[in-house]
C-alpha cells in the first residue's frame, strides 16, 4: 500500500451524526486499550440504535431485516476503558438492497480526529426467505440524512 492510498484519521466534521458509547472495563485486553474486536460491536451498535431510534428498523417484527455482507476497519489510536468514545455515522452508497454505512472512533477530546474508521455493508433480506428485498420508505428516509 502506498502512502497515496493508505487510510487517514478523518475529523467529526466528515461524519453527519453523533453517538456516545460506553466504555467497559472488559473491553480493554492485556495491552491495556480496547481490543479491536469490540470495535466491530461498536458500528453495530451505532447504527443499529440510530435506526431503531429513528423508526427506520423494527428488530423484532420488521418485514425486513439487515445482514452483514462485508466489514472492515483501520486503527489510527488506541482507545481505553475508561476514555468516553464517539461514534460518528454517514452512509457512503444506498442501493436497492444495500447500504455501505461507515462509522468512525472518537475519543472524548473534541479536537481528535477519529482513533478508528470502519465500514460495514447490509443487504437487506425479506424476513422469512432471506432474499434480497427492497430497503422500506422508512429506512431509506433516514439513509438519505446520513449521506
Amino acid at each position: 500500500m502506498t502512502s497515496s492510498t493508505r487510510p487517514q484519521a478523518e475529523p467529526r466534521s466528515a461524519y453527519k451524526v453523533f453517538r456516545d458509547i460506553g466504555t467497559r472495563w472488559s473491553d480493554n485486553d492485556v495491552y491495556g486499550h480496547v481490543n479491536n474486536v469490540v470495535y466491530y460491536g461498536w458500528f453495530d451498535t451505532a447504527v443499529n440504535g440510530l435506526l431503531i431510534e429513528r423508526g427506520a428498523l423494527d428488530i423484532h417484527c420488521g418485514g425486513v431485516i439487515g445482514l452483514v455482507v462485508e466489514t472492515g476497519c483501520n486503527y489510527f489510536a488506541p482507545l481505553a476503558f475508561p476514555e468516553p468514545v464517539v461514534a460518528g455515522i454517514r452512509v457512503a452508497h444506498i442501493g436497492a438492497s444495500s447500504v455501505r454505512y461507515e462509522v468512525a472512533l472518537f475519543p472524548g477530546d473534541e479536537k481528535q480526529p477519529c482513533a478508528a474508521k470502519g465500514h460495514f455493508i447490509h443487504v437487506y433480506v425479506d424476513r422469512a426467505t432471506h432474499r434480497p428485498a427492497p430497503l422500506p420508505p422508512q429506512l431509506l428516509c433516514v439513509l438519505e440524512t446520513l449521506t
